[in-house]
Parts: C-alpha cells; structure tokens; sequence
C-alpha cells in the first residue's frame, strides 16, 4: 500500500478559505480549510454515515443524495465548522456550499457532496466559502489528493493517504483513500472523514455492499475516546476509468473487495495512531466469549475505560483495572477462569497473578501493544484498536475553541 496513487478521471484540491483561524502572511490565509474532489465524468457512489442521532447538516443532504441512487461528480469538504447543530440555516449553508460549487464546474444541481468537520454549534461562514470556490475549482489536478488531505484536518498531527491496485486479466485497477480523524473516535463510526477513489466500473449496491463490509472490519472497530460524531462519513466514488467491469462473484470482485478492507484497515491504523495526545497504538483481542454481542461488549468496555486507558499511557501492566472493567459490561463470564496477556507476557491466568509483572511492564512501555483477554466462555471474539490516555488529550480538547 503506496501513500497516494492517482486514479484516472479523479482531480482534486484544497485552498485557505479562512474558516479556521486566521495566520497572518502576504496571501492571508494560509490554512488549507477547503477541500473538493471531482471525477471529470458521473460515478457511481456508495456510503456510510454516523449513527449519532445528532446529525449535522451537510451529512443529512449527502446522505439523501447518495440514498437517491444517483451518478454524483463528487464531495466538497471544509474544516474548521461542523455546520451541526446550526438548524434551518444550517442546512441552507450546506445547500448554498454545493450550488456554487456545482454552478462554477458547470454541474447539474445533486451532482455534488458535501461534508464538514471542525466545532458544532457555530453558524457555517459561508460568504468565506463562496469567495475560495473560483480557487478551489482552478486549483483541481490530478495530483492534488496531497492538497486535500490537508484541507480535510482538524486536530490531526498529519495527513492520512493510502492507495493500492489489484490486476483483472490484464488490466489495472486503483484504489486510493484519504482520511482525517484524530479524536471522538469511537466504533459505530468514529469522528472521521473518509474518502475513496477508485477507476472501477461497478454496481452501486456491489460497491455499498464492500464499503460497508470494508468499515465493519476497520473504522467501526477503533477507539480513541467515547465520542461519536454528528458528521462521521465515509463515502467510495467509482467512475468506470479503467475499463474493468467487476461482476457479482467473479474473482476480480473479491480482490477488490480485498484490497478496499486492506486500505481501510490502514486508514483507520493511522487515525488511531494520530489519536490526540495519543503514545502508544493498542491492539485488544477479545477472546473466549459466550456470544459476539458480548464480545464486542466487552472490548468496547475495554476499550473506552478511562482507567484502563490511563494503565496505558503509564505503562501500567495493572491487569486488575481489566477484570473490573469486564465486571460492568453486561456479560456472561466467570472470573476465576480469565486469562490476560501484554504482548507475549501471560500475566493474568484463571483470574488470578502469574507474577510476572517486571516482563509485563517492558511490554507496556512499547509504541505497539498487543492484549489478549480470553474469557474462556465460548468462541466469540472481537478485535478493536486503541490509545492510551495522557495529559495532551486534555490538554487539546480543553482548548479546542480557543
């Protein structure tokens, strides 16, 4: 998996609309807050959107027109507003964003998204963005995923790009993804924004059907924090560029299936390794489990336990604030039969101490840590990906606003 592949028949750009705080330079802003992909013909689109029952605007209008079964031309993104939480005016922002958008490119009206990230409950400063539009649509380039990656970020630390390709006879096709997230992560879509771009010809439910299967296997299965978002979207655009037609159980179809969750899965790594004040990346497997409800029950309890979280950051191998965690997570389990693992370290067998504490602790203190809990109550299992929890995570969000 490469950083950022072209994909044919994609553009796209991103230019300082100002909506983020203003850096004082001889061009003004210089924060890139305004993002826009295009595909130069109509594609196919599929998505995937929060289940927070608070949704913001500009996600209500992309999810209607991607549920009208429409070829779109693409999504316009900015960053530094959610637009949610902004009522009617909100939703006449969101609208207005992507008529002057589509009015400029010479689209019909639906033929564009819109997303947006950044602070809820603040008016959308729209008369910013209509002014950045003529830039915005003269800056679009075949190379200018790198551009947009940037618009895209709120309290990222970096940029989050990934592409691959698969072979169909003899034939290429390209994937390439960006994405941004850092906090309110939280499985059942996290506070991110995702977006893929692929030359495949393909069905929109064949595609709806991989990309939900691709965000099941990844963006659901991270956490940072507890949060969700109002604006979680992850949208796949498909425009038929490669010639290569993928039919319901053909091989090709598979690999790409195989390849959309592969780039996910990746995405998703770097979202939570970018997670705010995050230093070290967790990956939790939860073993043993009587149903998969209750194993995803309790690594989700794991995982957003403020305590355990904290163990983390410390390099604690306190496997106690484990088992009292499992206790409050509505499952079916007995405790004297529990084994918990830190890396290859066994610390905790049938509930009770191994004694092997000073080896567990050398496995905490690494960047990467992998635990194992094995319930011993079936043969459920469910793997999330996590952080630690330290001082920069307060300290961020403290002073989000200001």
């Amino acid at each position: 998996m490469s950083g950022s592949l072209k994909v044919a028949g994609f553009r796209a750009s991103g230019v300082p609309a100002g909506i983020k705080k203003k850096k004082q330079s001889k061009t003004g802003y210089d924060e890139l807050d305004l993002g826009l992909i295009v595909s130069d013909v109509p594609a196919i689109v599929a998505g995937v959107f929060t289940e927070n029952r608070v949704k913001a605007a500009p996600l209500l209008l992309s999810k209607e027109r991607v549920g009208a079964k429409n070829k779109v031309r693409g999504v316009v993104v900015n960053s530094g507003n959610a637009n949610a939480c902004t009522g009617r005016q909100g939703e006449q922002d969101a609208r207005a964003t992507v008529d002057v958008v589509e009015g400029v490119l010479g689209l019909k009206s639906g033929e564009l998204l819109v997303c947006s990230t950044g602070v809820i409950g603040v008016p959308l400063p729209v008369d910013k963005i209509i002014e950045a539009v003529p830039a915005l649509v003269g800056g679009l380039s075949p190379s200018g995923t790198a551009d947009f990656s940037r618009a895209i970020m709120t309290t990222d630390a970096f940029t989050k790009t990934t592409s691959g390709t698969i072979k169909v006879g003899n034939k290429t096709v390209k994937i390439t993804g960006v994405a941004k997230g850092a906090g309110m992560i939280c499985p059942n879509m996290a506070t991110l924004l995702v977006f893929f771009m692929t030359d495949a010809a393909i069905s929109r439910a064949l595609l709806q059907k991989a990309l939900k299967e691709a965000v099941d296997a990844s963006f659901n299965s991270i956490v940072v924090d507890n949060d969700a978002s109002t604006n979680d979207t992850v949208l796949a655009f498909a425009n038929g560029a490669s010639g290569v037609s993928l039919k319901a159980g053909s091989n090709g179809l598979a690999a790409f299936k195989k390849l959309l969750s592969a780039l996910s899965i990746d995405l998703a790594h770097k979202i939570v390794k970018d997670g705010e004040g995050a230093t070290r990346f967790i990956e939790l497997d939860l073993v043993g489990a009587a149903t998969a409800a209750e194993a995803d029950r309790a690594a989700r309890a794991l995982t957003t336990s403020i305590l355990v979280k904290t163990a983390f950051f410390g390099g604690d191998p306190n496997w106690g604030r484990i088992m009292a965690a499992l206790g409050s997570a509505d499952i079916r389990f007995d405790p004297d039969k529990v084994d918990i693992t830190f890396g290859k370290i066994k610390v905790a067998r049938g509930g009770l101490d191994t004694g092997r504490e000073k080896a567990a602790a050398r496995e905490m203190k690494k960047k990467e840590v992998r635990v194992t809990v094995d319930l011993k109550a079936g043969k459920a299992s469910r793997r999330l990906w996590t952080t630690d929890l330290g001082h920069n995570y307060v300290e961020l969000n403290s002073a989000y606003r200001s």
